[in-house]
């Protein structure tokens, strides 16, 4: 039988079922800049303020509806984009605030984490390759921020959170803030290739071509004996940023192995893991206790489109697949009933049973691109049975979007997320089955 991700049919439904997503988040876009926190309807929840992960993974996710060329999605893109230069943004300080509240009023409590910048980075890299107005200018902002006060060269991987000053840093080292990050370099990685000369100062000066080390916007110093650079190649060199991605994907390789594919989360100052961090509450919404399968599916995808990126490593195969692999044996039907768990302890027991829509999108992620790896049949049977249940528990024909989130018996439950704050999860998997696994998504439509 033909697999579900070559047939026209079906690659017809998953276009179908972009567009209904992006019909459901039409009213995400605020009039004062940023994106809503979206209720069960679709319709902005002013209780939740603008938060900036939200306003980031609107604004990418409209510029890729941009790249498609739907109509509507310019203007959401624009309006969350909107937001990330202007409220969200700290001008006195440097980069951008976790949320501002329904009174304007930035929340300086929470810091700046490197979650919201690694966000800010997926979205201007979307939007600079859509075309969006500032989205370049957006994207060399991001990525100055990012390499000057998170990315740690020394340790290859990023540091968590700062407090609002950037004065100081906290001890926490988190691997959810490292994937989304090696997600977002890699978009930035093909933002900068195929921006140049578009890139803000795309070309190096005479002067900086010169000395034993050279500073490049948007890359760090770098030494020049290490680079056969002139006057005409790019300050945007997307090997920089895959190098970056490289280095962080080398760590989970080895947490993998380490862990018989089970992905410590949490981390001390100097990388090591934390085991028991918030076993007294485990349904944490950013920092739970134990493994997160739905991170390791999602970590198996990363590694192959890393791989897509920079050249075939059986390597990165073996670790992308035995990642799958635990997280599919921990975690789907755990516990007697379809779907997977949200944690298991490091047994492989499972700790919370709720299901997370955003986990099943990743699974089928993960199963489309190892089929697209390896042509194996397992992981095309996997990826068919995963759109089946979401057809029949996770995806809302009468309200619209995917519920978010399903108790034990896979009814509808908000004890986590309430509402469905945004499309991100979702609308990412109905293109990466039609897309190659590089470059990234919004790339690879820039290409069509």
């Amino acid at each position: 039988m033909t697999p579900w991700t070559d047939l026209p049919a079906h690659r017809a439904w998953l276009d179908d079922e972009a567009r209904r997503l992006l019909t459901f988040g039409l009213r995400a876009g605020l009039p004062g800049g940023g994106a809503a926190y979206l209720d069960d309807d679709g319709r902005p929840d002013p209780a939740h303020g603008v938060q900036t992960w939200i306003t980031c993974r609107t604004a990418h996710v409209y510029s890729l509806g941009a790249l498609l060329g739907i109509p509507g999605c310019g203007p959401v893109a624009d309006a969350a984009l909107a937001g990330l230069t202007g409220p969200l943004r700290d001008a006195e300080h440097g980069g951008w605030f976790h949320a501002v509240g329904t009174d304007g009023t930035p929340d300086t409590a929470a810091g700046k984490s490197c979650y919201d910048h690694a966000f800010v980075m997926l979205a201007a890299s979307s939007a600079a390759l859509a075309g969006r107005p500032g989205g370049a200018e957006l994207l060399a902002e991001a990525t100055r921020v990012y390499l000057e006060r998170f990315w740690d060269d020394d340790a290859g991987r990023p540091v968590d959170t700062w407090d609002v000053e950037f004065g100081t840093c906290d001890d926490y080292r988190g691997l959810n803030a490292t994937m989304h990050s090696v997600e977002a370099m890699l978009a930035v990685a093909d933002a900068a290739d195929a921006l140049t000369p578009e890139f803000p100062g795309a070309t190096l000066a005479d002067d900086e071509v010169q000395g034993a080390t050279t500073s490049f916007p948007g890359i760090g110093r770098v030494p020049a004996t290490e680079t056969s650079w002139s006057t005409s190649k790019p300050r945007g060199d997307g090997a920089v940023w895959r190098e970056r991605a490289a280095r962080a994907v080398g760590f989970v390789a080895r947490l993998a192995a380490e862990h018989d594919g089970r992905l410590p989360e949490h981390f001390g100052p100097d990388w090591t893991p934390e085991l028991d961090l918030n076993r007294d509450r485990p349904g944490d919404q950013f920092k739970p206790y134990g493994a997160t399968p739905g991170h390791g599916l999602e970590w198996s995808r990363l590694i192959l489109q890393l791989e897509a990126s920079t050249g075939e490593d059986p390597g990165l195969l073996a670790t992308a697949t035995a990642l799958f692999d635990r997280a599919v044996a921990d975690a789907w039907a755990a516990d007697g009933a379809e779907g997977f768990v949200y944690t298991t302890g490091w047994d492989g027991a499972p700790v919370v049973r709720t299901r997370m829509h955003w986990v099943l999108a990743e699974a089928i992620g993960a199963a489309a691109a190892l089929y697209t790896r390896t042509g194996e049949v397992r992981f095309a049977g996997w990826y068919a049975r995963w759109w089946d249940y979401a057809e029949r528990y996770l995806i809302d024909r009468e309200r619209g979007s995917w519920r978010h989130e399903l108790d034990p018996a896979n009814a509808p439950s908000s004890a986590v997320w309430p509402g469905k704050p945004d499309l991100y999860h979702a609308f990412q998997i109905t293109l990466l089955p039609r897309l190659p696994l590089a470059p990234s998504l919004a790339a690879s439509l820039r290409r069509v």
